[in-house]
């Protein structure tokens, strides 16, 4: 056989050995992806999602506004107690704690493995997933930023290892993702403000802060690099369908592994993800604020505040029952030992000040007051964030990120975020669609109570009705002022 046939034949045969490896690593990620989304439905919790349940798990998808809804909604209607220990982070807390009713955390929805699951109720809330990439882009910097106060990298790590040992908080560095992200970012902050100390000038090639490479990591960077890849593409997708790198599902990693190497096997993690969503007590938009507010109010809040009630009334009848109960003792028993008795009390005197707890909570509180409350503190917020952000950017000034720098981004890198997070986009839609149908519904109950008008809070009200004084206020002086030229002619 001539040797150039020879080869003809080997390459032949070297390409069917490929490809057949090929289908066969395809036919294997294929039934670990397909597995486990069986597997994932039946685990599925088949009762009324509408009604709020004894736990509620606030599954925060990260850069939603997730923190608003947390210090200015829940705050407000749980009390410290009433909290799950260590929220917000990957602590392995312990769900079993008596009376914990809240858990709040960047956790993915694996960690209902650990939550009674009929039992449980789920919210969250999703964001333009272009919106979010660019946020956590901003974000990550931002925090990064923060440790350019201390002179080299080894030093910044020393202390902050040092503070987060100290304090009992927790810090954004104990955070998924930003355990991650923010020391990733950290790390390149630092060696390109070296890089610029070596080369004696601060000159940059672009104005625009997205590209500004002198100082920052470029967008398109960020989005191609192999942790962006593993953590932040289609993480709304990921997160929901309980496959985050933080998962608590042993087939987490490699499931996500096989829907990274087959694009085509992300459609059964996205089935299971909109189920989960279809299952959810509320999803929530970030760009419908208002709307979002508004409803999670009356769909979440008022059900808080029913149960609260509920649960003030039950813990006052079994007070007067075991005061009763205790009164009768006394009568029949009048040589009962007196240390028994004062252990009576102490019980007792426990269970009315967990009620007094709650009650300083959601006594008096109503859903008109939550949203009014809810007002104030946003607003409050936002300056609070707004400050900490500045002061972070001044460090790497000039590159300060706004919305209107974001317009300047090429849509060649727009679209390649686009398409690298196609589940979320997707998943996206789907939320936009359960969200108006969630409004329909809540809107027609509000009018078949007769309280349509709780629907605007009395903020919205008040921002409605100033123009109308205004306008009132002007004819009114138009009409005065005619009067006097009247009495002059006269």
């Amino acid at each position: 056989m001539a040797p150039s046939l020879k080869f003809a034949v080997l390459l032949m045969l070297l390409g069917l050995a490929n490809a057949s490896s090929i289908n066969q690593g395809f036919s294997h990620c294929e039934k670990i992806v397909k597995s486990w989304a069986i597997s994932s439905s039946e685990q599925e919790i088949k009762e009324d999602k509408h009604t709020l349940r004894d736990l509620l798990f606030f599954l925060h998808i990260p850069r939603t506004g997730g923190r608003t809804y947390f210090h200015c909604f829940l705050k407000k209607l749980y009390s410290n107690y009433e909290e799950c220990p260590r929220s917000y982070d990957k602590l392995r807390f312990n769900p079993s704690k008596q009376k914990c009713r809240l858990l709040v955390t960047h956790d993915d929805y694996s960690m209902m493995s650990k939550l009674p699951k009929e039992k449980t109720s789920v919210v969250t809330i999703l964001r333009n997933p272009i919106d979010r990439i660019f946020s956590t882009y901003e974000f990550s910097i931002e925090v990064a930023a923060r440790f350019l106060v201390h002179p080299n990298l080894t030093s910044a790590t020393k202390m902050s290892g040092r503070l987060r040992s100290k304090t009992r908080g927790v810090s954004t560095l104990d955070i998924w993702p930003w355990k991650y992200l923010v020391p990733w970012m950290r790390e390149d902050l630092f060696a390109r403000r070296d890089t610029r100390k070596i080369r004696g000038s601060n000159d940059v090639k672009s104005y625009n802060p997205y590209e500004m490479e002198e100082f920052v990591k470029p967008l398109h960077e960020y989005i191609n690099d192999p942790i962006a890849h593993d953590i932040i593409h289609n993480g709304a997708t990921y997160q929901i369908a309980g496959l985050t790198n933080n998962s608590y599902f042993m087939e987490a990693h490699e499931v996500r592994k096989c829907v990274h190497k087959y694009k085509a096997l992300g459609n059964d993690v996205l089935e299971v993800a909109k189920r989960r969503l279809d299952d959810m007590l509320y999803v929530g938009l970030t760009e419908d604020h208002k709307e979002s507010a508004t409803m999670f109010a009356h769909v979440v809040g008022a059900q808080v505040i029913s149960q609260a009630l509920a649960l003030n009334v039950s813990a006052d009848n079994v007070a007067d029952d075991k005061s009763g109960q205790s009164s009768l003792v006394s009568d029949s028993k009048h040589d009962e030992d007196d240390d028994h008795q004062n252990d009576s009390s102490d019980q007792k005197a426990n269970e009315v000040s967990s009620t007094d707890d709650m009650d300083g909570k959601n006594e008096n509180i109503t859903v008109e007051k939550l949203m009014d409350a809810y007002g104030d503190c946003i607003s409050s917020l936002r300056k609070t964030q707004t400050r900490r952000r500045i002061n972070s950017l001044k460090r790497i000034t000039p590159a300060n990120f706004s919305k209107e720098d974001r317009l300047k981004v090429p849509e060649v890198v727009l679209e390649q975020i686009r398409s690298l997070n196609d589940l979320d986009l997707e998943l996206y839609k789907y939320a936009q669609d359960i969200f108006a149908k969630q409004h329909k519904l809540t809107m027609q109950k509000l009018v078949n109570r007769g309280g349509l008008k709780n629907m605007v809070p009395s903020w919205r009200v008040l921002a409605l009705g100033t123009p109308f004084v205004i306008l009132v206020l002007v004819l009114y002086n138009v009409v005065k002022a005619r009067r006097r030229t009247w009495k002059v002619k006269i």
